[in-house]
């Protein structure tokens, strides 16, 4: 260990710029993939907890009739069709119950990131209610951008997929474009200057 160590501060000295970035990527990455797991296991149990009645509510707008690869939809930013099984009935999945898991999920993640991130990875000491609602502000831009592509995929993924693969699929697709933009938005909010 103390061998690594020896490198990196070595590594360090010679490319203080470039190891600043990695630093910050390594950091930035782990901190990532585990609120995505996070986000993964509401996104998979909580619609169980709120049940059947609310994943068979309709929850959707704008409800934009579309047509992909031959499957006709309504496309959504916010909410999701209600998921039924062959034979008609409610299944959890879909729904009232399954938006309110994603955003609550996204959301909490998002609570647990934003301190790790600040702190750890880029050492910040600037206004935290700045960064914080700067922070807000693209939580809601970017998870509005996610449900956005989402919709144009998730009901055909709900044909072919188990709801925990479909989960799986939302959670890296959610977590992918939300690590990339957050990324740029850590850089903006968390300036070099504020960083010890």
């Amino acid at each position: 260990m103390s061998f690594v160590k020896e490198k990196w501060v070595a590594f360090w000295g010679r490319h203080p710029k470039l190891s600043k970035i990695l630093y910050q990527i390594f950091y930035f990455y782990i901190f990532s993939m585990s609120v995505t797991i996070f986000q993964y296991l509401v996104f998979t149990f909580m619609p169980y907890m709120l049940g059947k009645n609310l994943a068979g509510t309709e929850f959707m707008w704008p409800q934009i009739p579309i047509t992909i690869l031959g499957h006709s939809f309504k496309w959504n930013i916010l909410g999701y069709d209600i998921v039924r099984n062959a034979a008609g009935e409610v299944m959890i999945g879909g729904g009232l119950g399954y938006f309110i898991s994603y955003e609550a999920g996204s959301f909490l993640a998002q609570c647990i990131n934003f301190p790790l991130q600040r702190n750890i990875t880029f050492k910040s000491h600037g206004n935290v209610y700045y960064q914080g609602l700067w922070y807000l502000i693209a939580w809601v831009l970017i998870s509005l951008s996610c449900n956005a592509i989402n919709g144009l995929w998730l009901p055909i993924a709900q044909e072919y997929f188990s709801i925990q693969i479909y989960n799986l699929l939302v959670t890296v697709v959610t977590g992918g474009v939300s690590m990339v933009i957050y990324f740029g938005v850590y850089k903006i909010i968390f300036p070099e200057e504020d960083q010890a």
